[in-house]
This record gives C-alpha cells, sequence and structure tokens, in this order.
C-alpha cells in the first residue's frame, strides 16, 4: 500500500505528502503519461523558440513581442513546476512528495497562473493602445513601462500567493497525508486538514472572484472597445489584419480562463464532477495552454512565423 511507505506521524504538519495521480484511473497511468509527456516536449520546444527568437532578435523587442517572451517564461514554469513529477508518478510510482516540496509546488503553480493572467491583461491593453490610440503608441507603451508592467505582473501574483502558503501552514493534517491529485495546490492540500477551511475557502474564492475575475473584466472591457473601434476601420483589409491579431489573443484567453476556473469551483462547488474528470482537465489547465500558445501566435504573427521557419530552416 501507498501508505505504508510514508512516516506514520501524526504531528501537526506531516513529513511526506502522497500524491495520488488521476483517482480510478491507476491502471491507465502508464498509457496516460504518453499524451502527456508529448505535449510537454512541444510545450518545451514551441515555448523555447519563441523565447529565443525574440531574445536574440532586436527587431522583435516591441512590446507585442517582449510580453510574449513574458508569457512564453511563464508558461514553462507551469507545466514545469508539475509535469516532471507526475510523470514520475505515472511512470516510476514516485507518488511520495515532502511537505515542503508540496508547498513549493503549490506556490509556483498560484504564481505562475497569477502572472500569467496579469501577462494576458498586459497584452490586451497593448492591442487597445496599438489599434484605437496607434499614435500614442511609441509613447505610452516604452521601454521603462513595459519593464514596470512586467515586474508588475510578478509582483502581483506574489503577494496574492504568499498567503495561500500562510494559511496552509496555520492548518493542523492530524495525520492525512493523501491528495486525489497529480500536483499540489491550495485546496488539494487544505482539504486534508482537521479543522476549518473557511479561512483557506473564503480567501482562495476572494482572489479568484476579485484579482482573476476582475482580470477578464478588463480584457473583455479592452476587446468590446477594440471590437468598436476595428469596425471603423476605413478599409475591409484593415478590419481583417486587426482581427487576425485578436483573433489569436482571444483563443490564448479562453484556452486559459475556462479551464481554470471550471478546475477552481470545481473544488469549491462541484462535489458531484466525478474526481478524475476534474483531475485530467485541472492537469490541460496547466499544460494545453503551454502548448498552443506558440502554435496560436506562430500561425497569427507573420513575424514570428518568418522566423521561426528560419529558425528551423537554419537560415538567419
Amino acid at each position: 500500500m501507498l501508505s505504508a511507505s510514508v512516516t506514520n506521524d501524526t504531528a501537526f504538519h506531516p513529513s511526506t505528502f502522497i500524491l495520488l495521480g488521476i483517482p480510478g484511473m491507476q491502471d491507465q497511468h502508464m498509457w496516460a503519461a504518453i499524451p502527456f509527456c508529448s505535449m510537454y516536449i512541444l510545450a518545451l520546444i514551441g515555448n523555447g523558440t519563441i523565447i529565443y527568437i525574440i531574445m536574440t532578435d532586436r527587431t522583435l523587442h516591441e512590446p507585442m513581442y517582449l510580453f510574449l517572451c513574458l508569457l512564453s517564461i511563464t508558461d514553462l514554469i507551469l507545466c514545469s513546476t508539475t509535469l516532471p513529477k507526475m510523470l514520475t508518478i505515472f511512470w516510476l510510482r514516485s507518488h511520495i512528495i515532502s511537505y515542503h516540496g508540496c508547498l513549493t509546488q503549490m506556490f509556483f503553480v498560484h504564481t505562475a497562473s497569477g502572472t500569467e493572467s496579469a501577462v494576458l491583461l498586459a497584452m490586451a491593453f497593448d492591442h487597445y493602445v496599438a489599434i484605437c490610440r496607434p499614435l500614442h503608441y511609441t509613447s505610452v507603451l516604452n521601454a521603462a513601462v513595459i519593464g514596470k508592467m512586467g515586474l508588475a505582473c510578478v509582483v502581483r501574483a506574489l503577494l496574492f500567493v504568499f498567503p495561500f502558503v500562510i494559511l496552509i501552514e496555520c492548518l493542523p493534517f492530524c495525520g492525512h497525508h493523501i491528495i486525489p491529485h497529480t500536483y499540489c495546490e491550495h485546496m488539494g492540500i487544505a482539504k486534508l486538514a482537521c479543522a476549518s477551511i473557511k479561512p483557506n475557502t473564503i480567501y482562495g474564492l476572494t482572489v479568484a472572484l476579485s484579482v482573476t475575475g476582475m482580470d477578464v473584466v478588463l480584457i473583455a472591457t479592452s476587446y468590446g472597445l477594440i471590437l468598436q473601434a476595428v469596425l471603423h476601420l476605413p478599409t475591409k483589409d484593415a478590419q481583417s489584419r486587426a482581427f487576425s491579431t485578436c483573433g489569436a489573443h482571444i483563443c490564448v484567453i479562453l484556452i486559459f480562463y475556462v479551464p481554470a476556473f471550471f478546475s477552481f469551483f470545481t473544488h469549491c462547488f462541484g462535489h458531484q464532477v466525478p474526481p478524475h474528470v476534474h483531475i485530467v482537465l485541472a492537469n490541460l489547465y496547466l499544460l494545453v495552454p503551454p502548448v498552443l500558445n506558440p502554435l496560436v501566435y506562430g500561425i497569427n504573427t507573420k513575424q514570428i512565423r518568418l522566423r521561426i521557419f528560419g529558425f528551423f530552416m537554419g537560415r538567419r
């Protein structure tokens, strides 16, 4: 049994946790790992290529591409925080993770998620200024402003994630070790506690609705104003180019936010959702955006597409 390999302590904090994997699908772990591993490799190659091209080509040191570079870095952190451990669970049956290792993984998962949400908002603002205020674009989004916006994306995420760690540290676990998940996240750990987790639930809901929810509202507002401006462009060709640019961003937004909110609200309210469905979607939420973001931007952004083609063809 898995529990037999864990220290039998009933301390305030356990020394280790057991990550169960996908509940009810343990017999399929070996095969389930193959598509996850393939997607992880694609995410590494795609985002690594995007970062390399933007960092080495000075002509791409513009706001849109710098935000895309930050998005790719965040995506690499997001999937690399969880996928390696998940693959060891599936292939090596290495289910044990230390208490502090679990909190560290939780911290990076939520920090990367929060940063990605902020970066998507920054990219929406970039598109708004480019389309609705084109004459002010270079003055509004200069190098200093971009640097401050990037720093603010990370700092905001850190400020809202640190309380997650503090709330978990305050909970007693009374010997409960088994997390029915493939990675450590806030509510998954909190549910093991033998005390009230109402503060955890309230704070989690507050962050989800007031911070991430506000990001969604502001992004939707930006694209509403963009749509209004695009419809007043003088030519169909200009409208088509604007829709193409914004269409790629909207796809990325939907890919990220829909499974993110589903995963969170399932933890809080979705008691009728089968555990294996929730866990699979929670994993896809951390993996699908890093896989698709480079593809979406590579296909829809001419400058990136040409440089990716040249990169793989060995051209400068």
